[in-house]
């Protein structure tokens, strides 16, 4: 595990790349690190995301400054931007229920070929997806998600790379953290002594750099 500044994290971000992005309304994101991203101006990224935030804040400035070409998330509405490249033809977005969403992450880090729901049968969530009968009952084959890199949030992290939370802040981090090549934390506290075992989240052994947040 390395410390390292938000602009070595943003360079680290590639064009092309998919990047799984933790936060809900952009609150728990890695601010820091997006905002260097931003700047660099990486673009043709594939985000994955719970929403795609607001215009002026977190990962809904990257839709704004145009460095997204696919954003695959759960919905749409906060971000106003996100809605008009999309229906100006600008950015693909494919919406995916919030289980669904959740549960084709946890399906990546937990090394499964996909999950299986009900979520969207019978609707356009379904075009182009297999359906497999399990004792007489429907259900959408949804697959996997992973990423180059994910980018997310912890509230603190010891030496060793060990992340733990406050509040609601885990929302998707938590998911991501092992669903991607390459994982880069934004740490609000990064301890002097190890974390209580009983109090790790995600294990250092997930974790490659670590950034230092700063207001």
């Amino acid at each position: 595990m390395k410390i390292i500044s938000a602009k070595e994290a943003a360079s680290l971000i590639k064009e092309e790349d998919s990047l799984m992005l933790g936060g809900f309304m952009g609150c728990g994101s890695a601010l820091n690190c997006i905002d260097a991203l931003v700047e660099l101006g990486t673009k043709n990224l594939t985000i994955i995301s719970n929403d795609t935030a607001m215009v002026d804040f977190s990962y809904g400035k990257l839709i704004v400054n145009k460095q997204v070409k696919k954003a695959i998330t759960t919905h749409i509405g906060t971000n106003k931007e996100t809605g008009r490249q999309m229906s100006a033809g600008e950015l693909e977005v494919t919406l995916v229920p919030q289980g669904t969403l959740a549960e084709r992450i946890r399906a990546s880090r937990s090394g499964l070929g996909g999950v299986l729901v009900t979520t969207g049968l019978g609707t356009e969530v379904a075009k182009g997806k297999q359906i497999i009968n399990v004792d007489g009952k429907d259900y959408l084959l949804e697959r996997p998600l992973h990423a180059n890199v994910a980018l997310i949030y912890a509230t603190y992290a010891d030496k060793y790379g060990n992340l733990a939370y406050d509040g609601t802040t885990r929302n998707f981090n938590v998911l991501m953290a092992m669903a991607a090549d390459l994982v880069i934390v934004e740490v609000e506290e990064i301890l002097s002594t190890p974390l209580n075992p009983n109090n790790v989240v995600v294990p250092g052994i997930a974790v490659d750099y670590i950034i230092q947040h700063k207001e």
